[in-house]
């Protein structure tokens, strides 16, 4: 019988949640609770906030690292393709002397070669002059005549011999300059391959911190937009902080207003079957884990507000009165009574309560210790009665 008495009495308390569309939150509890909540949610955001902001300040600072080291790689390909523009002009220079050298070397050749060419044609002359009437000639010539004709051939001899030689020796120097500019463009050719090796490679690393200064910066926007979004909440909270401030601050003066207005007297209220039963599985929601003393604390705030003119007359009415105890909106209350986990000292507790006794006074509400309740209201356990 107590079993069915129970099950129905859960299922006209859920009827009645319904129809009053009570919400998650409770106003004994939930000014504290969404108080305590929001602080604590604030508090959360500010240190994500902070860190988001270290890691704004890290990204920035390695941006700021690598932006100068961008800069000092892109002085360095500056100073590079400079050395190279200069080795390019040096092997264009060289280029022009090598072809001009080329150019004389081949006139060089074709000069040495034609006077070449002269010294046997005068030497072939000479020997095929060599007939009746030239001997003839030089029988009936006096010796000066021979004598001047042959210094003259020894003249003309060392004179053909001698250019001879100039051009040989003009055309070994200019073999001797063509090869020292090919060899000094090889040179240049090289540094040049090594210029152009070197350029390549700082270009890519030019090209690989350019990529990575742009994810810095995109990583930094998501960040800053992170954080401004933890500003905004915190904003959000800080204004849900200040309402619920000023709610507690609204409880406390409808309390002490409360307190001096005419109650109802304990021995005019009619308790209803199932009152005892509900009352000690919400003092179990409440306080289940409160010292005796703290557990008939609340269930002096439920009769108090029983009692008080503000307030619904009735148990049910005040527990199930729209958000006013978390336990009876967020369902907690339904599962406690579903299974009456209410304790012997819950029940007792519970009694006390409906017989009037009070240890809070005329206290209606009890929340966690606050700073705005510091030095104010009744502190039992882990609640501060007011």
């Amino acid at each position: 019988m107590k079993k069915l008495f129970q099950n129905k009495l859960c299922l006209i308390l859920t009827i009645c949640m319904l129809a009053c569309s009570v919400p998650v939150i409770s106003y004994a509890t939930s000014s504290q609770d969404q108080l305590n909540e929001a602080l604590k949610d604030k508090n959360e955001l500010k240190d994500k906030k902070e860190d988001i902001e270290d890691e704004i300040d890290d990204l920035k600072s390695e941006k700021k690292t690598l932006t100068k080291k961008l800069k000092e790689m892109e002085s360095k390909l500056e100073e590079i393709s400079q050395n190279l523009s200069d080795l390019e002009d040096q092997i264009d220079a060289k280029e022009e002397e090598i072809s001009a050298i080329e150019i004389a070397l081949q006139q060089a050749r074709e000069t040495e070669q034609f006077q070449y060419e002269c010294l046997k044609l005068r030497i072939q002359q000479m020997y095929e002059q060599g007939d009746m009437d030239y001997i003839n000639a030089l029988l009936s010539a006096t010796f000066t005549d021979v004598l001047n004709f042959s210094e003259y051939m020894s003249a003309v001899t060392d004179y053909d011999q001698r250019l001879l030689r100039e051009y040989e020796e003009t055309r070994i120097y200019i073999e001797g300059e063509e090869e020292r500019l090919n060899l000094e463009k090889d040179e240049l050719d090289t540094l040049k391959a090594a210029a152009e090796e070197e350029k390549a490679k700082v270009s890519e690393l030019i090209t690989e911190m350019n990529k990575s200064i742009a994810d810095y910066a995109d990583q930094i926007e998501e960040a800053e937009k992170e954080a401004e979004a933890y500003e905004a909440a915190i904003k959000e909270k800080e204004k849900d902080i200040k309402y619920l401030k000023k709610k507690i601050e609204e409880e406390m003066a409808l309390s002490a207003a409360a307190a001096n207005m005419t109650w109802r007297d304990i021995s005019s209220i009619q308790f209803a079957e199932g009152d005892r039963y509900l009352l000690a599985n919400l003092i179990y929601c409440e306080a289940g884990g409160e010292p005796y003393v703290g557990q008939v604390a609340v269930g002096a705030v439920v009769i108090n507000r029983v009692l008080c003119p503000r307030y619904p007359d009735t148990v049910v009415g005040v527990i199930y009165q729209k958000s006013q105890f978390s336990p009876a909106g967020s369902g907690r209350l339904a599962l406690a009574l579903a299974v009456n986990k209410a304790t012997t000292k819950c029940y007792k507790a519970a009694d006390e309560a409906m017989s009037g006794i009070t240890n809070v006074g005329n206290c209606l509400y009890f929340r966690t210790p606050i700073p705005a309740l510091e030095g104010k209201g009744i502190r039992i356990g882990g609640h501060v009665f007011y």
